[in-house]
């Protein structure tokens, strides 16, 4: 155990975390998505939530306030929310000290887009729709 880091995040996560650069993207995916043939590099957080995931980065990764939506969720259909985007808005809010925007991905351009990010990070999520990508922001010299 290390002190101050959330012991949800395994040391394989710290790496891809301390590993990723700015605007670079980080997919956290529930136990449907196909992680294993989906991912340039995978991370596997068995066992833990994607909103539980979700919170421990945020903790330890800055979000991009250079753009617009520093998020994106997978939308189950035209003009529908994922059931647990209001768990993931409370969990951005709280981890960025702000609002923070989240866009709405159609099915496959979120997989087109979640294919291109740094790295997939697989959980135990069970709730339908529970994936969020996230774009890594700066850390500014006075922080």
């Amino acid at each position: 155990m290390l002190k101050k880091l959330p012991p949800v995040l395994n040391g394989d996560l710290l790496k891809v975390l301390r590993d990723m650069g700015h605007a670079d993207e980080l997919t956290i995916v529930d136990a449907n998505y196909p992680a294993a043939s989906n991912a340039r590099r995978l991370v596997r957080l068995d066992g833990v939530d994607a909103t539980d995931t979700l919170a421990a980065i945020l903790e330890i990764l800055p979000l991009d306030d250079f753009v617009d939506a520093p998020a994106f969720v997978m939308s189950p259909g035209p003009d529908e929310a994922p059931p647990v985007l209001a768990a993931f808005q409370t969990v951005l809010d709280a981890g960025n000290g702000k609002a923070v925007k989240v866009a709405a991905l159609p099915r496959f351009d979120f997989y087109e887009r979640a294919r291109q990010s740094y790295a997939l990070v697989a959980t135990a999520e069970r709730r339908l729709y529970g994936n969020i990508i996230i774009k890594k922001g700066i850390i500014r010299p006075n922080e």
